[in-house]
């Protein structure tokens, strides 16, 4: 919704200050230059992209506009279900996780916390890190480098759309150029029809340049900054997750394995230690 709202503000700002300066609007719609550029600049897209990272561009796009970020509820939820995985591992041994974490659609403790179980990302993360651990496949001091490593790869594959919008970005005001280019010759080649024809193709070629840095600037180049924040919230809850996973399996007790965890997350979104130790005493695992 914010962006949106943002995306308002800035064609509103840059219409209505043009019309209080006494423009027409009529005077910038000129389709020849929309095509030229919005036809351009998605040329470009599709050149730079391969498939799979087109399909993550519109996802992303998608989810920045529909979407937000997890807040300090869905935490909250996330170490609540982080403990009591730890305390029916701790209780019941390892093989007790089994059942969860190899099908978590039917696990009572998944089930519980909906903003983790229907998000498919952390969710196989969180199984793929507790895999190991109930196995016994790997030492414990070994799963936090492998649990980085998945990281490490999930935040490069992330940053693929971001790199292609910021070159779109970056190509519009030039694509702009050209536009602006292809309306001057027109006027060259109309100019022995005076005046009047010769300023209003003028006037088209600048509109061309105008919307190549207005929407290089006020549209593209945000957004990909703003998917980029939400890639690093989703990153933030993987770390949270790989802190946690990686805490227990060296034995610590859940309490700290999810005191580790939870100060691994920024101020905005952490909750509070007295008020998280009081809800997982709360929790039917016990304390």
């Amino acid at each position: 919704m914010l962006v949106l709202i943002g995306a308002a503000i800035v064609f509103a700002s840059t219409l209505g200050g043009f019309m209080l300066a006494g423009g027409q609007p009529m005077v910038l719609l000129h389709i020849s230059e929309f095509v030229v550029i919005l036809g351009v600049a998605t040329g470009v897209l599709i050149i730079a992209s391969p498939g799979h990272v087109l399909k993550e561009i519109i996802h992303k796009v998608q989810g920045t506009i529909k979407g937000k970020a997890p807040g300090k509820p869905e935490y909250f939820d996330l170490l609540k279900l982080l403990y009591e995985l730890f305390m029916t591992g701790r209780r019941n041994g390892l093989i007790a996780l089994e059942e969860h974490v190899m099908d978590p659609s039917k696990s009572t403790i998944f089930q519980k916390y909906p903003s983790l179980a229907n998000h498919h990302e952390r969710l196989q993360f969180l199984c793929n890190g507790l895999k190991p651990v109930i196995d016994g496949k790997i030492k414990p001091d070994q799963l936090e480098s492998l649990m980085s490593a998945e990281l490490t790869a999930k935040k490069e594959e992330a940053e693929h759309p971001v790199h292609i919008l910021g070159l779109v970005g970056d190509s519009l005001p030039g694509i702009g150029i050209v536009a602006a280019v292809l309306g001057i010759i027109n006027t060259m080649a109309a100019i022995a029809d005076g005046p009047e024809v010769v300023g209003e193709r003028v006037a088209a070629a600048l509109t061309g340049t105008l919307l190549g840095i207005f929407v290089a600037y006020g549209f593209v180049n945000p957004l990909a900054n703003r998917i980029k924040f939400n890639d690093a919230a989703d990153q933030l809850a993987l770390k949270c997750i790989m802190q946690a996973v990686a805490g227990f399996a060296k034995g610590l007790a859940p309490l700290t394995a999810v005191e580790i965890a939870r100060r691994s997350l920024d101020s905005s979104v952490q909750p509070g230690a007295d008020e998280l130790e009081a809800a997982v005493k709360n929790l039917g695992t016990g304390k």
